[in-house]
């Protein structure tokens, strides 16, 4: 427990400054987390950090994430769409070039990895791009749900959410957790609007992203299973990997801007 306080604690000093100041020094910052939970997926394939495929993995990752200003340099017609289409097109010839150490499930699994994780960090990005408020709703959704199903589960937890992915998981926490982060996060709107100027539209989607970053934490743990490991990673002792702790907010910042709030 001592560990994961001083985890926390260093990690807040850090990682609160760049929300509040937010711009270039947040987007190298999600830019370096975006890297780091690629790692953490070459890692459980029991893949090298620094190999071909493992580059190509953290440009793609890098090209989801930077706004397309950064990349004005380049010639017009090339976007970061057209970027990450190059990685996964280099990662299907090394298919070819290097196949018996390289297959088409490796490829599949870092493409998907890229998508995922790189457009969760530019979600997150972006939400703060909006206001210092949006980006906040975001993470108190992940935030207030987590630790709600955690003090209910415990409390009155008695039928399990999913015994073979998360065995410590439990309706009574997920359904009380839900209610009262919506609840919460009612009145924070009240004060704090964000989104669409309708208060009942947006506890409605407030509700829906409450029960999307659970589903987020819920593919984390079976990915997770899958590979046989405990945690993502060991960055921040205590607390695993990035994908440990962004599991949730990786689903629900993008899940954001589909909805229209961002």
């Amino acid at each position: 427990m001592k560990t994961r306080v001083i985890t926390a604690v260093i990690a807040l000093i850090v990682f609160i400054p760049l929300i509040i100041v937010g711009s270039w020094p947040l987007m190298l910052a999600a830019i370096v987390l975006g890297m780091v939970a690629m790692s953490e997926l070459l890692l459980m394939k029991k893949m090298f950090l620094i190999s071909f495929e493992a580059i190509v993995s953290y440009l793609g990752v890098a090209a989801m994430i930077v706004p397309q200003t950064w990349l004005d340099f380049l010639p017009e017609q090339i976007g970061r769409l057209t970027l990450v289409y190059v990685m996964v097109a280099l990662l299907l010839l090394h298919t070819v070039i290097r196949k018996q150490r390289f297959n088409f499930d490796d490829a599949g699994v870092l493409t998907l990895g890229m998508l995922y994780i790189g457009m969760g960090f530019n979600a997150f990005t972006v939400a703060r791009a909006v206001n210092f408020q949006t980006l906040l709703y975001g993470m108190l959704i992940v935030w207030l749900t987590d630790s709600g199903a955690y003090l209910f589960g415990r409390q009155f937890g008695k039928h399990k959410l999913a015994p073979n992915v998360s065995p410590n998981k439990t309706w009574e926490g997920s359904v009380l957790g839900t209610v009262a982060a919506t609840v919460i996060l009612a009145v924070y709107l009240t004060f704090f609007p964000v989104g669409y100027d309708n208060l009942a539209v947006m506890i409605v989607l407030t509700l829906l992203l409450s029960i999307l970053g659970q589903f987020g934490d819920l593919v984390e743990s079976a990915l997770k299973r899958y590979y046989g490991v405990k945690d993502s990673g060991k960055i921040l002792p205590g607390h695993g990997g990035i994908l440990d702790r962004f599991d949730s907010m990786l689903l629900v910042l993008p899940a954001m801007a589909l909805l229209g709030i961002l």
